[in-house]
């Protein structure tokens, strides 16, 4: 497949990039900051780009067979809606240039599926980023998009392990944290599996 990785520079999406190039895919690593990516592969393409640029944005999106997104919010625990934003040009570009697949990771939590009091102080602490995933993925879900949501657990830098539970109902029962090479793992196995479409999956450590 052709994919373009939204987010590309940050901890998972360097590994997504790498997953993807080692299952095949031809990748086009979009990111504001490109010296932050060191990989050198012949079915690379990297461009700098701001996902709030309409044009940079259309640009990789253009000629795709699927996006996935891992971008997260700079704006530490205050409100924003950068999260919205970014989803909003990547959708326009995706609906410009007919792609229709969209793996998006958020994070545990979107849905307030956290329960007891781990899931309220989850609420009062990461709310506001939170509310912004949880906006962006409505507006994928407004177009007619094939899209597949992943909700992690807390992300460690562990290496990849292949051990992690999957759930589409609330939190895994297991680990409360998940290794960011996992979580890669699933975006990109995801992507071109369709049991995962129109699928919210949590997704936390085995170990």
């Amino acid at each position: 497949m052709n994919i373009v990785i939204i987010g590309a520079s940050g901890k998972t999406g360097q590994l997504v990039v790498q997953q993807a190039l080692d299952a095949g895919h031809k990748v086009t690593a979009f990111m504001r900051t490109p010296e932050k990516l060191t990989l050198a592969h012949e079915r690379l393409t990297i461009v700098q780009g701001d996902a709030t640029d309409s044009e940079a944005v259309n640009s990789a999106v253009k000629g795709q067979d699927a996006v996935i997104s891992c971008v997260g919010s700079n704006n530490g625990l205050g409100k924003t809606t950068i999260l919205r934003e970014m989803a909003g040009t990547v959708a326009e570009a995706m609906a410009r240039n007919g792609v229709d697949r969209i793996v998006y990771m958020a994070s545990a939590g979107i849905d307030k599926e956290i329960p007891g009091m781990i899931g309220k102080m989850t609420m009062k602490l990461l709310g506001n980023v939170l509310e912004d995933h949880r906006n962006a993925v409505e507006v994928y879900k407004s177009y007619d998009f094939r899209w597949t949501i992943a909700r992690p657990m807390g992300l460690t830098d562990k290496p990849y392990t292949g051990r992690y539970e999957e759930t589409l109902e609330g939190i895994p029962s297991g680990s409360k944290s998940i290794s960011r090479a996992d979580v890669a793992e699933f975006l990109v196995r995801a992507v071109s599996d369709d049991q995962y479409i129109y699928q919210s999956v949590g997704l936390a450590s085995k170990e």
